[in-house]
């Protein structure tokens, strides 16, 4: 409980002792008694220790933070001359005390640190705030001091720090989102990654910033709110939308819930959103890792058709291992009569359906085409082209109804699912062989360059495959 002294006594109730009853002008004005509970009240809620002197150095206030920290009770303290013998030791107490008593002169707030004693004789290090009191006539009646523990208040100081540090000066994203899944608060940092400027982002839904990517961050943000911050960063995709177009990324993110310090149970806030961009990083990861896988392909491709017997089946065997993770579906187109010049390429050249994968359902590659007939590919088709330019030609839809997809993926003599194409020219011994077509669906992404140039590295292996079957062909014959 907190006391002040009132005219020069001070009156503190207990809960046993009704205050004496007062008639006439001894009776004070109810407001004045509301008032000075008010104040009382006010005193002991606050977080900081607080105690008030008079003009003449007597304690007159003294609330319950200020018992918490050093042990003396209001009835105790309220009334004292100063901190000498009680608060601070005899040797100090001087000093201490003109430190104090010079706020009534001074403007503002004076701050300074020294050493408390507490009722049981130990030594508190305070940082204190003092500044005058002034009375009707605005002289100063008296001084206030509000102090606190100083390593509580260097807590509090680097708390305040490293939260604007975070917002001004960090090298990754931070953003405190609302309840509503709203930003409220955004760094320098995440805004430049948003592509939007600090004070456009706030309030507006995340739905606004990002295209792809935004239901699993909601998720995320849901979860954070309802569970707690998971135990480790989480890596999202998104596709962000700036003002130079859509950019895919990937954002390592860490989340923390944040609840009010002021409420007596946890209430959230909201999610406080900390987040790397990695994208270099994770594409220099997945191209490695595809690199590694398409390496090992070829080479388990390579020892399996070197069980082979025949020569064309070990090019399919070549088509069949290129196809995991590659694309959906492939076909060997082999020029008509076996192979042809470059100089022969300048002119009509026919294409026959050499090897095909099943359509509709998953299976090894079939060999075809034992009659000879040429496939009806139309002029300018993507596999004629190759031919022609001894290259990689590469070939997509584009963003078309899928009905209309499907019949551009018949005039071509695919698949009717196929959306991307890759045709790469069969080369052996300075001669063209024919063409293998690689297909991919519409749950694939366009063929790459550096997926040309793996499928270049099969074609290869096949072209070799069927080299080889037409020169065994012809020893036979």
């Amino acid at each position: 409980m907190s006391a002040s002294r009132r005219s020069g006594t001070t009156d503190e109730l207990g809960p046993d002792e009704p205050e004496p009853e007062q008639t006439g002008a001894e009776q004070p004005a109810q407001h004045e008694r509301d008032g000075s509970d008010l104040l009382a009240a006010l005193l002991d809620g606050m977080d900081a220790a607080l105690c008030a002197f008079d003009g003449d150095g007597v304690v007159t206030h003294w609330n319950r933070e200020a018992e918490r920290i050093l042990g003396w009770s209001a009835a105790e303290a309220v009334g004292r001359h100063g901190f000498a013998g009680w608060a601070v030791r005899s040797a100090d107490a001087e000093d201490v005390e003109g430190r104090l008593m010079s706020a009534m002169h001074a403007p503002g707030r004076q701050v300074y640190e020294f050493a408390l004693l507490t009722k049981d004789g130990g030594r508190v290090l305070v940082r204190t705030q003092s500044a005058a009191v002034h009375g009707p006539d605005g002289k100063p009646a008296g001084v206030y001091c509000a102090f606190s523990e100083v390593h509580a208040q260097i807590d509090l100081e680097r708390s305040i720090a490293l939260s604007e540090a975070l917002f001004e000066d960090a090298s990754w994203g931070v953003v405190l989102v609302d309840a509503d899944l709203r930003p409220a608060v955004v760094n320098a940092h995440a805004a430049r990654a948003l592509g939007i400027g600090r004070t456009s982002v706030l309030g507006r839904p995340l739905g606004d910033l990002l295209t792809q990517g935004l239901e699993e961050l909601e998720s995320a943000l849901t979860h954070v709110l309802a569970e707690g911050a998971p135990p480790a960063p989480a890596e999202i995709w998104v596709t962000v939308r700036t003002p130079e177009g859509e950019k895919r990324r990937c954002w390592r993110s860490g989340f923390l819930r944040l609840a009010s310090p002021l409420a007596e149970e946890p209430v959230p806030l909201g999610v406080g959103w900390l987040f790397q961009d990695v994208t270099e990083a994770k594409q220099g990861e997945q191209e490695a890792a595809l690199l590694r896988f398409r390496t090992i392909q070829l080479h388990r491709a390579a020892r399996a058709a070197a069980e082979c017997e025949d020569p064309a089946e070990a090019a399919v065997v070549h088509l069949d291992f290129a196809l995991a993770g590659f694309a959906d579906h492939a076909v060997i187109d082999r020029v008509a009569g076996g192979s042809v010049t470059d100089a022969e390429t300048a002119g009509p050249v026919r294409l026959v359906r050499a090897a095909a994968t099943p359509s509709g359902q998953p299976g090894p590659s079939a060999l075809t085409g034992q009659a000879g007939l040429p496939v009806r590919y139309a002029e300018g088709h993507p596999a004629l082209q190759s031919v022609v330019r001894s290259g990689s030609v590469r070939a997509s839809v584009g963003s078309v109804p899928a009905e209309q997809a499907r019949e551009w993926a018949r005039a071509r003599q695919w698949p009717p699912d196929a959306v991307h194409a890759l045709c790469t020219v069969l080369r052996s011994r300075g001669r063209t062989l024919g063409v293998v077509t690689f297909l991919r669906g519409a749950g694939r992404n366009t063929f790459e360059r550096s997926d040309a140039t793996y499928a270049e590295d099969v074609a290869v292996r096949i072209a070799m495959a069927l080299d080889l079957a037409g020169a065994v062909g012809e020893r036979k014959d």
